[in-house]
């Protein structure tokens, strides 16, 4: 059994108000924190969704890494760094430019 809201529903219920409510009603020289907060609390909301599943994957998949093996520690580091972007900037997690 799960309590609501969660942690990320809070955090994203705090980044609407912020840019929904507060944010238009902020003087020009504030209105860039405002959106700043609102994104952290999204960063924030997604950690708390993601972050515990990404932290055992990143051990998991370092952990499986024979060592010496350069090529498979490559494509250990890359997934978790996909899982990180996929917390930190969604969308960024899919590049696959070089």
């Amino acid at each position: 059994m799960q309590n609501r809201p969660t942690a990320a529903e809070l955090l994203e219920s705090l980044a609407e108000l912020l840019e929904d409510t507060l944010l238009p009603a902020l003087p020009p020289d504030l209105q860039h924190r405002a959106r700043v907060g609102a994104n952290l609390a999204r960063i924030l909301g997604r950690e708390a969704e993601l972050g515990p599943a990404a932290a055992a994957r990143e051990q998991e998949l370092l952990a499986a890494v024979p060592v010496g093996d350069d090529d498979a520690l490559w494509q250990a580091l890359t997934e978790v760094v996909r899982a990180d972007l996929a917390i930190a900037k969604p969308g960024h997690d899919s590049w696959e430019g070089e």
